[in-house]
Formats: C-alpha cells, structure tokens, sequence
C-alpha cells in the first residue's frame, strides 16, 4: 500500500514560483514511480509531469521550461517546481504513483492519489 500527501500549495501572483512536495509513505513507495496532475475547475484532470524508473522526467506541453519534476528517495519525496507560473496553472495538484517505470501522463496508469493542494495564480 502506498499513501501520498500533497503540501506546497498557495497563491501567487503571475510570474512567482511555487514548490510542491509529496510525501510518499507506505511499504511500497520504492517500487513505485510518480507524477503530478491538475483539475482546473469544470475542467478534466491532466498530466502535468511524471518521472521515470531512471529519473527523466517528462511533461505536458503546457509547462515544459517552467517546471520541473524531481524526487528524494531517501525521503520518500516528490517535488514539483513550478516556476514562472499562470493563472492558466490554476488548479488542484495531485500527485500519483504507479508501478511501473515507464514516464506517463495518463492518469489511468496510476493507481494511488494523494488529496490535492491547491494553486491559485492571479494575473
């Protein structure tokens, strides 16, 4: 079993940063490889960024050059670092795992999810 929780989350002005975490806890966080998600309200959920078995990352094209994906195993952490932010970036982030290695932004792969936490730019 794996458990995920988000924090990081806030409001920003267009152009801030903001950094999110997950925490991953769990007998099985370290077979598991994860990404990050969003919901905008009225919205489908979508693929922001995952990383892979050897630690690329990949994203959406919507964020490639302003984010980037990364992780801590030795803390069971994923990050996302969000830079030069949008209001368009304006969503709840959620973070997932899967088991396998591969780099996917499809949320059908994932099987856990964390709450969410919240990211609100304003223009």
């Amino acid at each position: 079993q794996v458990q995920l929780v988000e924090s990081g989350g806030g409001s920003v002005q267009a152009g801030g940063s903001l950094r999110l975490s997950c925490v991953c806890s769990g007998s099985h966080c370290n077979l598991a490889s994860m990404g990050w998600f969003r919901q905008a309200p009225g919205k489908e959920r979508e693929g922001v960024a995952a990383i892979a078995g050897d630690l690329s990352g990949c994203y959406v094209d919507s964020v490639e050059g302003r984010f980037t994906i990364s992780q801590d195993n030795a803390k069971n952490t994923l990050y996302l670092q969000m830079n030069s932010l949008k209001p368009e970036d304006t969503a709840m982030y959620y973070c997932a795992a899967k088991w396998n290695s591969y780099c996917l932004l499809g949320e059908d792969e994932y099987t856990y999810w964390g709450q969410g936490t919240q990211v609100t730019v304003s223009s």
